[in-house]
């Protein structure tokens, strides 16, 4: 039974949530690392973990499943079946690293650097 294995849900309704996580993908992607805040690190996390073990098999199905899971951005997807894909072959997993940073200022969330390993 999978009961209890769904995502956090961030104070945010179900659109809102993976317009934030599609662009915190894009940034991830494009930059190598970002800072956020912890729970939006670790959901991330395991989001881009998905996109890059799509980018690793390379089919045309996967590659269209993370066209689907970006929102259709192409400058995301060819970096993840290109040159992520190829860094990260002999990784089974565990693709990214998070660091946490301290408290924000304005309201005490836990801060946090996410980073692709490589």
């Amino acid at each position: 039974m999978r009961h209890r294995y769904g995502n956090k849900k961030m104070g945010k309704p179900t659109d809102q949530r993976l317009a934030l996580l599609r662009s915190l993908a894009r940034a991830l992607v494009l930059n190598g690392k970002i800072e956020t805040t912890l729970l939006r690190a670790k959901e991330l996390s395991k989001f881009v973990d998905r996109l890059i073990t799509r980018g690793k098999n390379g089919t045309l199905h996967d590659r269209r499943l993370a066209l689907s899971a970006v929102g259709g951005d192409n400058e995301v997807v060819s970096p993840l079946f290109t040159s992520l894909a190829s860094q990260f072959s002999d990784r089974s997993g565990g693709y990214t690293r998070i660091t946490k940073l301290g408290f924000r200022r304005g309201d005490g969330a836990t801060l946090a650097r996410i980073e692709l390993l490589g």
